[in-house]
Formats: structure tokens, C-alpha cells, sequence
């Protein structure tokens, strides 16, 4: 967190306890924090009634792989840029914070994706996002080849910088910058989308929520391929055999005091209205 961060989050700390409510901070949250607040180590975070994180979109992601499935509400406020995720604003914190103790901010539920990676023969590991999952190209100048196919179905066989799996929520981020639709989180739905795809004949697909990604590299030459979720990428020292993607078995619950829909927000957010 940069100083700006810290100093809102030792606010809020202390504003909750004088409401009687016990408020902690992540431990290198705390030592940063000039007052004598009590940090917890991410395996101590236990289920808290109410995650509060203070910065941009990239915070609340942060809080969402921090919770771990944790079936914890959270507010986003919005001491960065764009705030599409957010509740609140900066200016508009602890108004939003009494309507959350109140009861009376809404909830928005958000569907999230699991994704079971296999390297080199081996499960590599089990990931879940709340914006999406990308499969593609490293650090090297080199197209990928990838199969990808839905339900055991194929749909796409191409050379390409690499392929993104959306939730509704991650539409408006990678996807949308790599030319996929916005999808409104009200729908059960999961968002493919090529990036840079060597062909003339693609296009994003929305599918079903519960149906089934699964993304491999056919061409071993072209296996150099490296997974990222929600922007962090998983680390991969042998080729990577293939990434399988479904819907989620938890949603993401994201606060809103200030009641704006999701178009209200889009409107606002990207359109300018």
C-alpha cells in the first residue's frame, strides 16, 4: 500500500473500533501504520464480516485472492483511478461505511472461475479469479498455438498471443481491451477472447456458466505458454500441457452503498455520461 493507502486504512481501523467493532489490518498493512493496530497474517484473516480495501480495482482483487473463498463481503473505495469495482469514493468513505453498518448498502454478487493448470504431466496447481484467466505468450517475441475447446468440443486451433477466459466481471478489463463485448455481471455467462489471433475468422464467445474451457497446446514447438490470473502469472519452469476452466464454486460479494447499477456505473466509468 503507498502512504495514502496506509493512512485511509488507520483511519478506518480506528473509526470502526470506536464503533465497536474489531478492526484489523494485513500485517505489512499494520507495521506501516504509525498507531498500534493489530495486523493478522493471511492465514489468521479467519471470516471476517467485512473486508474494506482502499485503492483502485487491482486492490480489491488483491482482497478477493487474499480472502481465499471466504464468504466475506467487500468494500472497494477508490483512491486510485478508474474505480470500476469500487462502492465508494474517497470522498464519500465513511458515509458508505455507516450505510454498510446500517445495513443498507447493496450486494453484488459476482461469479468467479477456477482454473486447474498441468504442467510437464502434473498438476500445477488450482487458481480461482474474479476478472479472468489468460493463457498466451510469455516474455518472448514468439506466437503460442493453442486448441481450445468447450465442453470437449474444439472452436478454436490458432497461432495467436494467447486466448482470454472472462468472468462478466472481467469484461470490463483485458477482455474488453483485446476487443471483447461487455457483459453485464447479471449474467451467467463465460467470455473467450482471442488476442492477436492469426486468422481472419475469429470472434469472442460468450458461453454458458456451466460449461467447460479447456485450453492446450497441440504443437509442442509452440508450447512456451504461461497462464496469469487475474494478472498474476503462474509460475511455469516446464511447458505447459493445458489449463482446464469452469465456473467457480463461490461468488465474490462486492458492496455497493451508493446504489448504482451496473449501467449507471458503466455510463459513468467509460462512457462519460
Amino acid at each position: 500500500m503507498n502512504d495514502r493507502s496506509v493512512a485511509a486504512a488507520c483511519e478506518v481501523a480506528l473509526w470502526l473500533d470506536a464503533r465497536g467493532c474489531e478492526a484489523v489490518l494485513v500485517t505489512d498493512d499494520a507495521e506501516a501504520c504509525a498507531m498500534p493496530l493489530r495486523g493478522v497474517s493471511r492465514s489468521e484473516i479467519g471470516e471476517p464480516g467485512l473486508a474494506v480495501a482502499l485503492g483502485g480495482d487491482g486492490t480489491i482483487l488483491k482482497a478477493v485472492h487474499l480472502l481465499a473463498g471466504v464468504d466475506a463481503p467487500i468494500l472497494g473505495v477508490n483512491l486510485g483511478r478508474l474505480g470500476f469495482l469500487s462502492g465508494a469514493e474517497e470522498s464519500e468513505l465513511f458515509s458508505a461505511l455507516e450505510s454498510v453498518l446500517a445495513g443498507e448498502a447493496r450486494i453484488e454478487r459476482r461469479a468467479t472461475l477456477q482454473a486447474l493448470v498441468d504442467v510437464g504431466g502434473r498438476e500445477a496447481g488450482r487458481f480461482h479469479a474474479l476478472n479472468e484467466v489468460f493463457v498466451g505468450r510469455g516474455g518472448g517475441a514468439r506466437v503460442v498455438e493453442l486448441e481450445v475447446c468447450v465442453n470437449g468440443a474444439r472452436l478454436w486451433d490458432f497461432p495467436c498471443d494467447g486466448v482470454i477466459v472472462a468472468t462478466p466481471t472481467g469484461s470490463t478489463a483485458y477482455a474488453l481491451s483485446a476487443g471483447g463485448p461487455i457483459v453485464s455481471p447479471d449474467v451467467r455467462g463465460i467470455v473467450l477472447v482471442p488476442v492477436a489471433p492469426h486468422t481472419l475468422d475469429s470472434r469472442p464467445v460468450v458461453i454458458g456458466p456451466s460449461d467447460t474451457v479447456e485450453i492446450s497446446c497441440p504443437n509442442r514447438a509452440r508450447a512456451d505458454a504461461c497462464v496469469t490470473v487475474d494478472g498474476d502469472q503462474v509460475p511455469c519452469r516446464r511447458a505447459l500441457d493445458s489449463v482446464t476452466i469452469r465456473a467457480g464454486e463461490h461468488d465474490v460479494r462486492l458492496l455497493k452503498p451508493d446504489g448504482k447499477g451496473f449501467i449507471e456505473v458503466l455510463a459513468d466509468k467509460f462512457l462519460g455520461a
